[in-house]
Order: C-alpha cells, then sequence, then structure tokens
C-alpha cells in the first residue's frame, strides 16, 4: 500500500504514552501527535534544508523548502510542463552532494593506519560514543570485498603486491577447495596470504576523533584505536567471545564440523550495520557470512564442512575456507565496548543467527530489554529477543550481561495490520506458510535427516512437513540447551518452521523517540531459488504482485511495552515513483532517528542497475513493458533521505544528498548535539572501477512526471569513480565523513524530553 499522510499522522499519534531520551524512556500523558484527523497540526515546521534535485520530479518539487508553509508554485503553465522543462538535462557528479549551506570531511578511509593495522573496506555502520563534549570513539563495520575494484586498487591503496598471478598460475579452477590441499602445497599457501589480506579489510575499528573549534572532525590516534578483523585471534590470540545457548554446541563433538577451538572464535566478517547502546557499547551485524563460509547447518547444530564453500577468486569469496572456520560461528550480533582496548567483541548467540542487517535497541528501566533485527534475504524474518532480566540502569554496562538470557521471537505479521511474536523453542508448533502466499511460490524449510534445507514448492508439501513434525523438538537434537542452541543457530529455517511471515529484505530496525519500531524492507523482489515475502503483506501501491521498491514499515507494541506479544504495523512509506503511488526513492536501507524524532533513511539500489539507460516507451528489446528491477536505473545513484514524523510536511521524503558514482551510503549516525551526521561511503567505483581521465557517458532515460506524464531525459554519468580524491584517475576508496552546517548550527533541533 502506498503511505497516506492522514494514516501516516493517525498511526504515529494512536495510543503512544512514553516519550524517550536516546533509548531511555519515561512516562509522558499524551501523544506526540493529536490523532484526530481535522485537528490543527500542533508540529508545523519548515525543513531544516533545501532538498536537493535528484534525477526523478518528486514532490520537493512543488515545496518551497525555504519556509514554514508548503504550496504549489505560482506558474501559467501545468506542473508536469515545468517538471519536463527541468529534467530533460541531467548530470550526475562522483562526489557526496549536499544541500545548500552543508558540508562534508573525510574522517577516514581504506587504507589508513588504525593501531597496529589499516582502515577495512566498504565501512557500513557507523556509531559515535561521546567521551567528552567535543570528543569520542567512532566504531565502523567493514563488510565485504568488492572484488573487481578491490583487487585492482590494492596495491596502488596499501603499497604491496597480491599474489594474484601466482595464483593464477597454479590454477585455472574457478573454485577450490583450499582447507583440504595440504598445508604446505604452494597453491594453498598462496590462496591463504590472499584470504588474510581480504580478512583484514572485514570486521571491525575503533578510532577516536575530536572536534576542532571550526567544527571539523579530526582523528587523535589514541591508545585506544584498534582493528577486529575477519581473522582476529588467529595469530594474535585476541578471540572472540561467546554467551548463550550455542556455546554448548560449539563445545561438543557434534555431527558435523568443529574447528576444535571450543567456545573461542576466530574473527568477524560481513559486518553490515549495527546499534548502539544506552551504555555506551556498540553491536555489529553479521550479515552475509554464507560468502565465506557455510551457512547450512546439521540438526544438532553443528557445522558443515569448510569445503562447502570453496574460495572463489574472482568474487573474493569463502574467504574463510583456507582457514577451516566453523561457519556456525557467523551470522551473530557482536557487542564490543570502544573505550576498553582489551575488548575484541562478545558475540550474543540468544540473539539468533541469520543474515542480521542491524539491530534497534529498547532499553527501558524496570523493563527487560528488547532488541530487533531482520534477516536481510528475500524471504527474511523479524525477530526480536527480550530479556529474562530486567534494566535497572540503562546507562549500566552490567546490562550486556542480560544478553546472556531471554528469548527469540519471530514476526507473524497479518493483512489486517495487526501481529505476534512467536518464541522460537522446542515446543513450539510447527506450521509454516504456504508457499502459494509467497512471491515466488515457494519457501525453504529445515531438512531432515540429513541438515540444511529443501525448497517446498506447493502447499501439499507444507501438510506433509506437518505431519512428519509437530514441534521444533522434532527438527532440532540434542539435550534441552544444546537443542535450544541449534534452535538459534539455525534461526531462518526455525523461524519459517514455525509459521513466521517470510519479509522482504528487512535491512533496518530502529527504535523511535516513543517507542516506534521503524523497519526498512529493501525490497520484495523474490529470489528464485529460495522464495519471497508474503505478498498478502508486501505488495504494490497497485495491486497484489512482488514490488522491488521498497517500504518502511511502522511497528508498535501491544501497550508500548518491549515484552508484549502482539504489535500493530502499517507501511509508513513506499518506494517508488510518485506517479506510481511511490514518494520518489527507491529500496530503503539503513535508517536513523534524529533528536526531532524524525527519521532519515538511505538507499540500497544494487550497484548493476545505477543509471542502467530505460528505453523510450519502457519497452524492452521485445516490445514488451520494463517493471521492477529494470527500471531502477532511473533513480540514479545512491541516496540519503528525510522523513519528518511531525509538523505539515510528516508522511513526505525529501531528497538530502546523492552518493558518488557506484556506492552504497551507510551507517547514518548524529552526534548527540545534532550538529554532526556521521555517514558511510562504501564500494564507490564497484561496477566500473577507477574512473579514467574523467570519462563521462550521455544516457537515456525514459522518465514520468509526478502526474504521470513521460518524457525523455538526457543524463551524463561519470563512469567509474575518482572519489574521495576526485582528481583524475585516483583509485576509489570507502570513507567515512562527517556531514555538518557551514555556520556550525545543529543540522535539525533536538526535541526538549517531556
Amino acid at each position: 500500500m502506498s503511505v497516506n499522510r492522514r494514516n501516516f499522522l493517525l498511526f504515529l499519534g494512536a495510543s503512544f504514552t512514553t516519550v524517550a531520551v536516546g533509548s531511555c524512556r519515561t512516562a509522558s500523558k499524551s501523544p506526540l501527535i493529536d490523532s484526530s484527523p481535522s485537528a490543527p497540526q500542533k508540529f508545523s515546521q519548515s525543513l531544516p534544508f533545501k532538498p536537493i534535485k535528484g534525477p526523478l520530479p518528486n514532490t520537493s518539487d512543488f515545496i518551497q523548502a525555504e519556509t514554514t508553509e508548503l504550496s504549489l508554485p505560482v506558474s501559467s503553465i501545468s506542473l508536469s510542463e515545468e517538471q519536463i522543462k527541468a529534467y530533460s538535462q541531467y548530470q550526475i557528479v562522483d562526489d557526496l552532494v549536499l544541500p545548500e549551506g552543508f558540508i562534508y570531511d573525510v574522517i577516514a578511509t581504506w587504507g589508513d593506519k588504525v593501531g597496529n593495522s589499516r582502515f577495512g573496506y566498504n565501512n557500513d555502520y557507523v556509531s559515535f560514543v561521546a567521551t567528552g563534549e567535543n570528543q569520542g570513539f567512532l566504531t565502523v563495520n567493514f563488510e565485504y570485498i568488492s572484488s573487481l575494484i578491490w583487487l585492482e586498487t590494492y596495491s596502488q591503496v596499501i603499497g604491496k603486491p597480491l599474489p594474484l598471478k601466482k595464483i593464477q598460475s597454479l590454477t585455472q579452477k574457478p573454485k577450490i577447495n583450499a582447507f583440504a590441499l595440504p598445508p604446505k602445497d604452494l597453491l594453498r599457501q598462496e590462496i591463504l596470504k590472499l584470504c588474510q589480506e581480504g580478512l583484514i579489510d572485514l570486521g571491525m575499528g575503533v578510532i577516536s576523533i575530536q572536534r576542532q573549534a571550526d567544527g571539523r572532525w579530526v582523528r587523535t590516534y589514541s591508545e585506544v584505536d584498534r582493528r577486529i578483523t575477519g581473522l582476529s585471534g588467529w595469530k594474535d590470540k585476541h578471540y572472540l567471545k561467546a554467551t548463550g545457548p550455542a556455546v554448548a554446541i560449539f563445545r561438543k563433538k557434534g555431527q558435523g564440523y568443529n574447528d576444535q577451538l571450543g567456545e573461542k572464535i576466530i574473527g568477524t566478517f560481513s559486518n553490515c550495520a549495527g546499534g548502539t547502546t544506552p551504555w555506551g557499547t556498540v553491536l555489529s551485524a553479521e550479515e552475509n557470512f554464507q560468502s565465506y563460509v557455510p551457512e547450512a547447518v546439521y540438526p544438532d547444530g553443528s557445522a558443515y564442512e569448510p569445503g562447502k564453500t570453496p574460495f572463489i577468486l574472482e568474487k573474493m569469496e569463502g574467504l574463510g575456507n583456507v582457514f577451516g572456520l566453523a561457519g556456525n560461528k557467523y551470522g551473530w550480533i557482536v557487542e564490543v565496548d570502544p573505550a576498553n582496548p582489551q575488548d575484541y567483541g562478545t558475540k550474543h548467540t540468544g540473539l539468533g543467527r541469520y543474515r542480521h542487517e542491524a539491530v534497534g535497541i529498547r532499553v527501558e528501566a524496570g523493563q527487560p530489554l528488547a532488541f530487533y533485527s531482520g534477516c536481510d534475504r528475500q524471504s527474511g524474518h523479524l525477530y526480536k529477543f527480550v530479556s529474562k532480566g530486567t534494566v535497572k540502569n540503562p546507562q549500566d554496562k552490567k546490562n550486556s550481561q542480560l544478553l546472556a538470557e531471554g528469548i527469540l521471537y519471530a514476526a507473524q505479521f497479518n493483512p489486517d495490520g495487526t501481529g505476534r511474536w512467536i518464541p522460537l523453542k522446542a515446543d513450539t508448533v510447527v506450521n509454516p506458510d504456504l508457499p502459494s502466499i509467497h512471491a515466488g511460490g515457494i519457501i525453504s524449510l529445515p531438512q531432515r535427516p540429513d541438515g540444511g534445507s529443501f525448497v517446498a514448492k506447493t502447499d501439499q508439501d507444507i501438510q506433509r512437513f506437518k505431519q512428519r513434525f509437530k514441534t521444533l523438538a522434532d527438527l532440532y537434537s540434542g539435550n534441552p540447551e544444546e537443542q535450544q542452541g541449534a534452535i538459534l543457530i539455525d534461526a531462518h529455517l526455525a523461524a519459517s518452521a514455525v509459521g513466521a511471515t517470510c519479509t522482504a529484505r528487512p535491512e533496518d530496525t530502529e527504535v523511535g523517540l516513543d517507542g516506534t519500531l521503524f523497519i526498512a524492507f529493501t525490497s520484495g523482489t523474490p529470489d528464485p531459488q529460495t522464495g519471497g515475502p508474503n505478498l498478502q503483506i508486501f505488495k504494490s501501491p497497485s495491486e497484489e504482485k512482488p514490488y522491488e521498491y521498497g517500504w518502511v514499515m511502522g511497528l508498535v507494541e501491544d501497550g508500548n511495552v518491549p515484552q508484549a506479544m502482539a504489535f500493530r504495523w502499517q507501511m509508513l512509506a513506499t518506494g517508488g515513483e510518485v506517479a506510481q503511488g511511490g514518494l520518489g526513492f527507491s529500496n530503503p536501507d539503513n535508517l536513523a532517528v534524529d533528536g526531532a524524532g524524525n527519521l532519515w533513511m538511505v538507499t540500497d539500489i544494487s550497484t548493476t542497475k545505477h543509471n542502467q539507460p530505460v528505453a523510450q516507451g519502457r519497452l524492452d528489446e521485445n516490445q514488451q513493458p520494463l517493471e521492477g528491477g529494470d527500471l531502477l536505473g532511473v533513480y540514479g545513484n545512491n541516496s540519503v533521505w528525510f522523513l519528518p514524523t511531525s509538523g505539515d510536511a510528516a508522511g513526505q521524503a525529501f531528497l538530502f544528498a546523492i552518493g558518488p558514482m557506484e556506492c552504497e551510503m551507510t551507517g547514518p549516525f548524529f552526534t548527540p548535539d545534532q550538529k554532526t551526521l556521521f555517514i558511510s561511503a562504501q564500494h564507490p567505483g564497484e561496477a566500473h572501477g577507477t574512473r579514467q581521465n574523467m570519462a563521462t557517458a550521455t544516457l537515456q532515460f525514459a522518465l514520468q512526471t509526478t502526474e504521470g506524464e513521460g518524457f525523455m531525459q538526457t543524463r551524463q554519468v561519470p563512469v567509474g569513480s575518482n572519489w574521495p580524491g576526485k582528481q583524475r584517475n585516483d583509485p576509489p576508496k570507502p570513507s567515512v565523513v562527517a556531514i555538518r552546517r557551514i555556520n556550525s548550527q545543529p543540522i535539525v533541533e533536538k526535541r526538549n524530553p517531556v
């Protein structure tokens, strides 16, 4: 469904009885927004910036952002005519484009020194933990290796060669099980050298920074600065720790592969988004770990052999293979205290193992902890962990101990806007959704007795599955603790088995100031091999069919308490072109809530789709209509959007920034005083590599005005990237930047606590 502004306000205003500062909430007697549709707006506000012009006609074309009033332009010609005139020519630039009055400073970039290592690759989530008025720690995730550009530029950036030619001279095989080769085998040794460099560039990093008098943030290179890499513990003995039920699996000799390290864990990688606790620790989400180690497990939770995920040079995948990393030790939430130089991370297995994108944190005195996270796959679920113990002081570092014991739940959404949380426990009844209600018409379930998964293609397959297995105890083995550990290790398939809703790539979860859980669902397009979302919940604005462009959902717990077992939900923002019922963006990803309670969102359009031409009439070479992913090129580069949650502009989306070429903007995070927005730009140049001699392509796009009138746009598009150096033939490098106003004033005015 497309967002309706009246419903947006009604949903946010109805029944909310708490207001929060950070993640800590105190009681309030009135809702944030008057829920009466006829009531005057009590939070009328001007936008905090003048929206920039993107490649597509948008709502902001008829909003006068510099005033407190929203109005249509006075003109003798139609809005469509004005938009056609304004958008028939457009130029993409290889830079971070910001509104008037804003500037950015590069804080750290790939290859910079961090402790005894380097700043990693493809920086994602950014957390700022203040240690003083103008100083603090940045904790940064490093997600994955973009093989083309990493292999192309590594030697130039890092200053030493990779053993590519040696590997290529020793084998022509595209996939290599290096783990099975003898330790002294030359090919294995060269693969190990290459994979070591790749895994060093993944994981997490902590750097200390300070704000100068002119507003710029600079690094201070303190003794606390350090890297936690994909190989921490391999040689330096800085193993990661683990808590929760899965530790019992790590310690035992099970049906499958065991790395003989017990509860000690080598490294962390695929670190995507995350969260920051009120007690000053940072949570990092291990997402697409299946690219580096086996994801599938046996019924007892033990890992598949490393050979199931071989090394692939062309894609830089299977990096864990040669080291014999156990797959069941990855795919967790990692907690790190940036202020403790001896802390190299703890994986809390009670929060479940799946393709974590982020974690939304809800902490209230006198209540249990509630941590929310989504599994970023086309049929992924939304989860909530509720601790057994309760919080006494939200700022107490002992709260981390609460993550060792609790229950993990998966969400079941109903078409009427209600839902419930299903516990992932041994006695939970097996009751999967039917394949017929899903995009793609399939659903993946646990394969027994072999382990791994199988694809259910018919509703009859589900009936047979339910006849064989009555509860999760029939699907997972071991004593009670081991059985619970196995369920959590296989959380995605366990959740599918008990009827959790398959969703549309739930990438980020962010808890608002009033307790609302905001969820970014990036894409409703199904995976042909594993399935897609429930079409009764995730549908296009006009009909029930797969929808590529994504949604932002609002979820409110019953009674607005973290331990509630039921909730209400509504789509608050729908991606897509305005003429088709969307808000002008596509594929929402990371979210941030500012001090006034507004939502900030970045997009995650697949790099291969950036600025891909769209022919006149929007027809393919066979004269068939283009739809879904084939139209993503019209949106240009990935971008940053502002979604007000109150005032006259609530329910609309405004373009704040456009990223450099072929990058993804990630990890937005505000400083407490709201004067700085930290954000990452990962994988610039991912599709075409280094921009050579300022190369530019002239491309054609069939666009639509906000009223649905078609026209052609000529677009100038740089080929590859030179960001952040921006000099001719500079290698593109992922970097973290600080966005601020030139006049050093807050980006938004912080809401006063009630």
